[in-house]
């Protein structure tokens, strides 16, 4: 009687699991794909893809992942603005000691982490202080140049006068700050400057650069040395003294192969009425409009085929006898671009028709008030 009963539950039971033939268990297994069979190459091609927290959690699976991802081939960005695994803010926002502290941490830890894996560097991405005497920023990427291949790197982003996430300093200022502030960004252009000559000697093939820039006679010749430069973004840093017309022409005249130029220059107001001459064979694509006051008086760029360029109110109120005076020493816009610029074809994101240089606005009278600083266009923007 009890052998009938155990019999009935199991036949009725409703959880019995059906069984599975031998082929089908067989086809399951074979969906799974070999990835260890592939050639080493193509398993570190696809490895490529992941980013440097990914690649060390990769790390940990088996010993021959392990092996894979310590290959200096996926090693090829230093990407210091990623914050590591850290979320803790963006830039601007008030960060606590404790958070810069582990941020700091990481820094040095990814550093050493680059060097061990003896990287080879195509891209160097990173927002230091390199006048910060305290943390020693300046030796931090020194020491990651002189350890890592390099000789290949072709993309520099160096912001090195902001350290991120850095907490802001919130004590009392004496009446000394402007004389410390004055100290502070003479190191930092100093270990610039130290930094820039090391990267002409370790990175002569550099073709696309974002930095500040000084603009000091030093730093223009360390600049002019990277022949290899096709993509140039220069943004603004207080400068001892202006940008002279001199300096700037020199420079596009320096660089052979540069194909694109983005400047951020502040004229200051004592160099108003100065205006400004650009020379270049291969450049392509001139973006000027973070600029302020900056006023060009002859443009000589044969392969020239977009511009952007605009007036950007300073916040300082003229006078109309002031401006005229000023403004009576600048040419028209539109002149300078007819005789320097031949394959013009777009001017601050619109598309120019090819008979624009026939007509003596035409098209072009809208965007001219934007962007001109002539007397002509004289209504059209405050100082």
């Amino acid at each position: 009687m009890t052998t009938n009963i155990i019999s009935s539950s199991v036949i009725m039971s409703p959880r019995k699991r059906t069984l599975v033939p031998v082929s089908s268990r067989r086809k399951a297994a074979d969906d799974y794909f070999p990835f260890n069979l592939l050639p080493v190459e193509c398993q570190l091609h696809v490895l490529s893809f992941l980013n440097e927290v990914d690649k060390c959690s990769c790390a940990l699976v088996c010993l021959s992942w392990s092996c894979l991802v310590r290959s200096w081939k996926l090693w090829r960005v230093a990407d210091y603005s990623r914050r590591g695994v850290f979320h803790m803010g963006q830039e601007g926002l008030l960060v606590s000691n404790r958070e810069f502290e582990r941020w700091k941490a990481w820094v040095h830890h990814y550093t050493h982490h680059l060097v061990s894996r003896r990287a080879s560097l195509l891209t160097l991405k990173a927002s230091f202080d390199l006048g910060d005497r305290c943390n020693k920023w300046s030796e931090l990427l020194g020491h990651l140049l002189d350890h890592v291949h390099c000789r290949d790197l072709s993309h520099l982003d160096l912001n090195w006068t902001f350290t991120l996430l850095e907490p802001l300093d919130l004590r009392v200022h004496s009446s000394s700050s402007s004389h410390q502030d004055s100290i502070t960004k003479m190191d930092q252009v100093t270990s610039f400057q130290e930094l820039l000559t090391k990267l002409t000697h370790s990175c002569p093939r550099i073709s696309k650069m974002r930095l500040h820039f000084d603009w000091s006679d030093v730093s223009m010749s360390l600049l002019t040395n990277f022949q290899q430069l096709r993509v140039l973004e220069l943004k603004y840093f207080w400068v001892f003294k202006g940008v002279t017309p001199s300096t700037l022409q020199h420079l596009t005249k320096s660089l052979p192969n540069l194909k694109s130029l983005t400047l951020q220059i502040l004229v200051p107001l004592r160099n108003l009425g100065i205006s400004y001459t650009l020379e270049s064979q291969s450049l392509e694509f001139l973006d000027v409009s973070p600029s302020r006051g900056l006023v060009f008086s002859c443009l000589k760029l044969p392969a020239l085929r977009e511009l952007r360029a605009k007036k950007i109110v300073r916040g300082i109120t003229l006078d109309r006898r002031t401006r005229l005076r000023i403004q009576s020493r600048w040419p028209c816009l539109y002149h300078v671009l007819r005789e320097g610029t031949p394959r013009l074809q777009a001017l601050n994101n619109e598309r120019l028709l090819p008979t624009w240089r026939e007509e003596r606005y035409g098209e072009m009278s809208v965007i001219l008030e934007q962007s001109c600083y002539c007397v002509q266009h004289l209504d059209s923007w405050l100082w």
